[in-house]
């Protein structure tokens, strides 16, 4: 193309080579438009067909399947159940040892007290006189040996009738045995069983029974208090007021089939502190006591058959026995007119608890009369039932032998059995009625009240050697004791 321009400079005029100049740069622009023109269609095709092969062969890839392997429907069900059986195991074994070792971790980390024993002094079978009488006693004779003895009636007469007493002094008597009623009430508790029952629509109800019993017992651990039990049969819950009117929920601890008393328990922690403040130990005196014949007494509890009444009065009679097997419960008779349904404990003028009353024991021409359970005689099953410990069964009752029959049956001592209960430990050992026990493993019984003691400090399942004296003639039999 440069050729045709330099030759063509020279054979032409300037004119036509300034034409002929034009025409070429023309064609040579437009031959590099064209030039530019094929390399971007040229460019736009490759990239078209790089777009376009691209996608296909991602398409194609993404396009392949991957072929499952086949499940085994028995396989996977067999691991699956061992899998829930495993994971039941070690829940069982982990619950076993969180059981077995949570105790043993605890008592090392917080070491608990152990519960103390509960344990009465112990009194002699038949307590004459208390100290207290004998100081009296010494008072009056020093009185007497001041009173000159040649003074005569009619001067005593005088001196008396210079005493006056008027109603003040009668209204301060009552102010102290009022006092003395509010001071012995810290240890009256009162008692309520629950039972909840469903009526005719199909609404939840409760039924509420109560009665009066009283502390005998703190042993570091809980509460104890005894209370009659009829009112607990069946119920679902049993919750103590105790004389601030403060509740707690009470477990029973262990129930006296023979005297239907009972004692519960209430761990000191869910007592409020004020409450432990407040409340006391009831103070148990003797009912073996010579003198308390003819001496006032105080009622509290439930007398008149709701709760917090007190009554006063008189005691009737001491002597009476409950004809019950294994025992020897005296009864305390007063003049106190109450309720048939009376609960509670009667305490002496020292604010001491000598009876616990129950008058299933009074009889028909008696009517509401209070009567209550010699607490001398109950101190022995209040101990073994506060310790929650088993007593040893015999199955006999018995008596004291009179004097006059001493020569009679050739002995002068022994314990006299009256009759022997069907299917007992003792019937089993060849005991019979009419026999005397004279002595149990070498310990010599000289009255019922020993064989008891005896029968006491046993356990269920033990064996005792009794000498027996059957008419006349000396017997040996082995008891092997049951569990009342």
């Amino acid at each position: 193309m440069q050729e045709i321009i330099v030759s063509a400079a020279f054979a032409f005029t300037r004119n036509q080579k300034k034409d002929i100049l034009k025409k070429a740069i023309g064609r040579l622009r437009v031959s590099m438009e064209e030039w530019e023109k094929e390399k971007n269609t040229a460019g736009q095709d490759a990239v078209k067909e790089q777009a376009e092969y691209t996608p296909t062969t991602q398409s194609d890839f993404l396009r392949e399947t991957i072929k499952q392997k086949p499940v085994n429907k028995k396989k996977l069900l067999r691991r699956t159940l061992l899998t829930v059986a495993m994971a039941v195991v070690f829940g069982l074994v982990a619950c076993f040892t969180f059981l077995v070792l949570e105790p043993v971790i605890s008592n090392r980390l917080y070491p608990e007290e152990e519960a103390e024993e509960v344990r009465f002094p112990e009194e002699t079978a038949t307590e004459e006189m208390r100290p207290e009488d004998m100081l009296v006693e010494e008072e009056q004779e020093d009185a007497a040996e001041t009173v000159p003895a040649e003074l005569e009636d009619e001067q005593i007469e005088e001196l008396l009738s210079q005493v006056q007493f008027g109603l003040s002094d009668y209204q301060f008597l009552y102010e102290e045995m009022a006092e003395l009623a509010r001071e012995a009430e810290r240890s009256v508790v009162t008692v309520t069983g629950v039972v909840s029952d469903i009526d005719w629509f199909n609404d939840i109800y409760e039924n509420e029974a109560s009665a009066s019993g009283i502390i005998v017992a703190n042993n570091s651990k809980s509460i104890l208090i005894l209370v009659s039990a009829g009112m607990l049969d069946g119920a679902d819950s049993i919750v103590v007021t105790f004389c601030d009117q403060s509740r707690a929920d009470a477990e029973l601890v262990q129930k006296d089939a023979a005297t239907q008393l009972a004692i519960l328990s209430v761990p000191l922690l869910d007592i409020e502190e004020e409450t432990m403040d407040v409340i006391q130990i009831a103070s148990l005196g003797s009912s073996n006591n010579g003198t308390l014949l003819a001496t006032p007494v105080m009622a509290l509890g439930s007398p008149m058959g709701t709760s917090g009444s007190v009554c006063y009065g008189m005691v009737t009679s001491t002597g009476a026995v409950v004809d019950q097997a294994d025992s020897a419960y005296k009864t305390i008779a007063t003049d106190i007119y109450g309720s048939s349904n009376a609960t509670g404990v009667l305490i002496n003028m020292d604010g001491m608890v000598i009876g616990i009353i129950d008058n299933v024991n009074t009889s028909e021409d008696k009517g509401n009369l209070l009567t209550a359970y010699g607490i001398s005689e109950l101190k022995r099953t209040i101990e073994k039932m506060s310790n929650n410990k088993e007593r040893a069964y015999l199955g006999i009752h018995g008596a004291d032998i009179p004097k006059e029959a001493w020569a009679g049956l050739g002995i002068s001592e022994g314990a006299y059995v009256r009759e022997v209960e069907m299917d007992s430990p003792a019937m089993a050992a060849g005991i019979q009625s009419g026999d005397v026990v004279v002595s149990i493993d070498d310990t010599p019984i000289m009255t019922y009240n020993g064989l008891l003691d005896v029968l006491y400090n046993a356990e269920p399942e033990d064996t005792l050697e009794f000498v027996l004296m059957r008419q006349g003639r000396e017997m040996n039999a082995d008891v092997t004791l049951g569990v009342r």
